[in-house]
């Protein structure tokens, strides 16, 4: 059984070394395979806070005061990525390991004072920002808000390392380890939420979540050591490679920051439609990002080092091929799918959600609001793929000014119609800004690929 389990093993390792392409679905079946048991815990998760909390204030609070720890995440953490691979891989396969280290060195000391620095921000302006994203909270449910905000607020500068660290491994196409490390944070939210749910209520959600970016921060620090990577945080200089790194984290930021904005105003304007339409806004939308989450996660940690060697070598046809392959593929799985969960839609909201507080009015609302969702599958992924196109070609900015039509053209529309479908209109809205967003990144990414070939 063994020896038959290595001759397995051995056949995959050689056909998947054969080409980029496949390279590139190898490293999508093991990302894909792990990101989907992540995603599969991060269910549980969401069915054990169901049960103990439904569509309640508590869990509307929990929601907004979260929204700006996750909004900082999603922009000055997850920039990091992005902006620091393309550099990272040129400087390793030209200057070698040791200079790539002192890059990675000197990225943990500024990543590190700007993640401090925007937390304490954050820290300062809350009791300012809150009220506004809360707007129609009650006085007590306003003061719970800002109470687990300073729980949850450690978890931007863990998730920002956690990001570095994850690219890192990444870069040496090392994708298993950072892939299933994030299955953490659920498992502890999980085990804080039966210990503690009953005692502490609502703040055993906000200590699990934090509890488990930690241990995921430890865990991916033991595969780095164990590659010989050095985490302590030491200044090189303002080297070219150093600069060329901020260079393109600025444009990344702007642009993340614009369409980070979209989920911020999505649910602050989802407060405004009464008590559970932040809820019932965010559990429409957990099965779609289940789906995305493994479907993105999975393509953009595949293809991204891979379009980044290529561009860096200038094999552009290699990249055409590649683009065409992988739209062809993502329509063929998400055009069916997609189909199937509006249909579907209802009685897969009751099936995971409907069971203790979660009641069967909240069923119908978030079964409209999940349909309008999972509309934007197709357009997501395809945009995938052209933002890790455009980042390997450090073209950042083009993704800012893309970010920068998306967010107006969003709040139009989410105003436009919330008047007529209430929060599913806040839901559709974001699908149709994600097909806007597709139009123009595919423009844009063949005309710079044109004027880098000529």
């Amino acid at each position: 059984m063994i020896s038959t389990l290595r001759i397995g093993l051995s056949r995959w390792l050689t056909w998947s070394e054969r080409s980029a392409n496949r390279r590139i679905f190898a490293a999508i079946i093991t990302v894909g395979g792990l990101t989907f048991v992540v995603k599969l815990a991060a269910v549980a998760k969401e069915v054990a806070v169901a049960h103990q909390f439904g569509t309640e204030d508590v869990l509307d609070a929990f929601l907004i005061a979260f929204l700006l720890p996750s909004f900082a995440i999603n922009v000055v953490a997850g920039s990091f990525n992005a902006a620091l691979i393309p550099t990272f891989i040129q400087v390793r396969e030209h200057e070698g390991r040791e200079v790539a280290q002192r890059l990675f060195s000197s990225v943990m000391v500024w990543s590190t004072v700007l993640l401090v620095a925007v937390s304490a921000f954050l820290a300062l302006t809350a009791s300012h920002v809150l009220p506004i994203l809360g707007s129609g909270f009650v006085v007590d449910k306003l003061a719970l808000t800002r109470s687990l905000f300073y729980v949850l607020l450690p978890a931007l500068l863990i998730s920002g390392l956690v990001t570095i660290w994850a690219a890192i491994l990444n870069a040496g196409e090392r994708f298993a380890l950072a892939a299933i490390a994030p299955i953490m944070t659920p498992i502890v939210t999980v085990v804080a939420l039966l210990a503690l749910g009953r005692v502490w209520g609502i703040y055993a959600l906000a200590i699990g979540m934090v509890g488990g970016f930690m241990l995921e921060a430890a865990l991916l620090a033991w595969g780095l050591k164990q590659r010989g990577f050095s985490l302590v945080p030491r200044w090189h200089g303002m080297t070219p490679y150093v600069s060329q790194v901020m260079n393109q984290y600025a444009p990344m930021v702007a642009g993340a920051f614009l369409m980070g904005s979209t989920t911020l105003v999505d649910q602050s304007m989802a407060a405004m439609l009464g008590s559970g339409s932040v809820s019932a806004l965010s559990y429409g939308n957990k099965i779609v990002a289940f789906v995305l989450g493994v479907g993105s996660l999975a393509l953009s940690t595949a293809v991204f080092p891979h379009f980044s060697r290529m561009v860096a070598v200038r094999d552009w046809r290699s990249i055409r091929h590649i683009l065409k392959s992988y739209a062809r593929l993502i329509l063929l799985v998400s055009l069916p799918m997609t189909v199937l969960f509006v249909y579907f839609s209802e009685p897969l909201v009751r099936v995971i959600f409907e069971r203790g507080a979660f009641t069967e009015a909240a069923t119908h609302k978030v079964g409209e609001v999940q349909a309008m969702y999972v509309l934007q599958i197709a357009f997501y992924l395809l945009g995938i793929l052209f933002v890790r196109l455009i980042s390997a070609m450090k073209g950042n900015r083009i993704l800012m000014c893309s970010a920068m039509v998306s967010l107006p053209l969003n709040v139009g529309l989410n105003y436009v119609l919330m008047k007529y479908m209430g929060v599913s209109g806040i839901a559709l809205s974001t699908t149709l800004v994600y097909a806007f967003s597709l139009a123009f990144l595919s423009v844009m990414s063949y005309r710079m690929m044109r004027r880098l070939i000529n």
